[in-house]
């Protein structure tokens, strides 16, 4: 691996760390970037599904206490048996939709057009929902029932449309339904967990033969990257909206989305590399 690779690893792992769990859009970002990169082909393509493992070990671990505490707790505790109710309903329709008409998505539907159309929708959406004026049916993640938990799990089915996001789909659909930011946020990242495990779980799979280990030292630096700076991201992201709205992320998921279909439009980026 020459220091080139290395810095491209790098780069990739702090850009999937950066956007992972922010809801603008982790894929149209590493699709940019990596074609800016020429970092493209099956070595990229298995490098972003191990990197994804970097950022699912981040949230896991910045929130190993409430982990450990509802694992204990499921036995004798109605609380922690209730929150993992909640989150299995809420994990469900995903990972039904998802095995249904995955290939069919990512044949038809992951290109330029669809990917910025989406970030744009969804960036109009998240300003409506965070400017409408409406009640707040949870404070807190403890304080969801289990249909406001099953309403989230089919928003996130939206993100299986590219470029709406996994944690824009949660966290727009959480606001819309009647979550606080707070609640709606944590929600999102704790449905991030079984959600984006299934999904590697099954990338791993279906790509298995492209999987080299003369590529280990590039997937190693990915990996570490993305989990430090995914790990900094969620505890930034959690302060942030304490005490700000998601508008910010609104108008970049706009601007970002103008921004594909003129690389799109100008044939300044290669979106053929998006597919499969």
């Amino acid at each position: 691996m020459d220091i080139w690779t290395a810095m491209k690893a790098l780069i990739l792992g702090i850009v999937e760390g950066l956007t992972e769990f922010l809801p603008i859009s982790s894929t149209g970002h590493l699709i940019v970037v990596g074609d800016l990169l020429d970092f493209n082909g099956e070595t990229a393509t298995a490098f972003k599904i191990i990197i994804q493992l970097g950022a699912i070990l981040a949230v896991m671990w910045e929130f190993r206490q409430r982990i450990f505490d509802v694992v204990c707790g499921l036995p004798s505790e109605p609380q922690a048996q209730r929150f993992t109710f909640n989150l299995l309903l809420a994990f469900i329709p995903a990972v039904i939709l998802g095995l249904a008409f995955a290939d069919l998505i990512e044949h038809w539907l992951f290109n330029p057009i669809t990917v910025a159309t989406a970030l744009i929708v969804g960036g109009i959406v998240m300003i409506w929902a965070e400017k409408r004026e409406h009640e707040i049916k949870a404070e807190t993640v403890d304080d969801m029932t289990w249909s406001l938990a099953l309403k989230v799990g089919f928003a996130q089915c939206l993100a299986l449309i590219p470029g709406t996001s996994r944690s824009g789909a949660t966290i727009i659909g959480g606001l819309v339904f009647g979550l606080s930011r707070k609640a709606a946020t944590e929600f999102s990242f704790f449905l991030a967990m079984p959600t984006m495990v299934a999904a590697t779980v099954y990338s791993l799979f279906k790509y298995r033969d492209i999987l080299q280990l003369s590529d280990l030292p590039t997937f190693a630096i990915g990996f570490v990257t993305t989990f430090i700076v995914a790990m900094f991201t969620v505890r930034a992201l959690l302060k942030f909206i304490a005490n700000h709205s998601y508008a910010l992320f609104a108008w970049y998921r706009i601007g970002f989305g103008l921004l594909i279909l003129a690389t799109w439009q100008l044939q300044l980026i290669d979106w053929s590399t998006a597919q499969g």
